[in-house]
């Protein structure tokens, strides 16, 4: 059986939910959701306002199948890493982010919330909960790699 690579609970958990609620809040976007290089959705939330959410697993399945051969481009690029990924369509779009070595954010937004705000205030959120910051500090980071 797969499982997921990262533990996320208790303070980690509800701190990463917190971060999430920022994002849908000061953003304004739909979705938001943290994902495992698995496919596996760790937290998510979404807007009130927002139409019924489609399937979240499958999105965060293709995801990281997406992340994948992303990170395989950049390193036929000659590229350590490219740490951001957007789609951007007519109505909706979609913005990932690298925030661990195993994890992902995921910002699925609409056309009332341009990309540039939604990355600001991503950063925003970030520097009040250091928890999607990537760090060498791995004890003080409460998303972890399962043992």
């Amino acid at each position: 059986m797969i499982e997921p690579s990262i533990a996320l609970y208790g303070e980690a958990f509800n701190r990463v939910s917190a971060l999430l609620d920022e994002l849908l809040q000061k953003a304004h976007v739909r979705y938001a959701m943290l994902v495992d290089r698995k496919g596996f959705v760790l937290a998510h939330r979404e807007a009130l306002w927002a139409a019924k959410p489609p399937a979240l697993d499958s999105i965060a399945t293709l995801i990281a199948g997406n992340a994948a051969a992303t990170s395989a481009l950049a390193k036929l690029l000659g590229e350590r890493r490219f740490n951001e990924l957007v789609h951007q369509g007519e109505r909706v779009g979609l913005y990932v982010e690298e925030v661990a070595t195993e994890a992902l954010l995921v910002v699925i937004f609409d056309e009332t919330a341009p990309i540039g705000r939604v990355k600001l205030m991503r950063k925003k959120a970030s520097r009040k909960s250091p928890n999607f910051s990537r760090r060498s500090d791995r004890s003080r980071c409460p998303i972890q790699p399962r043992r």
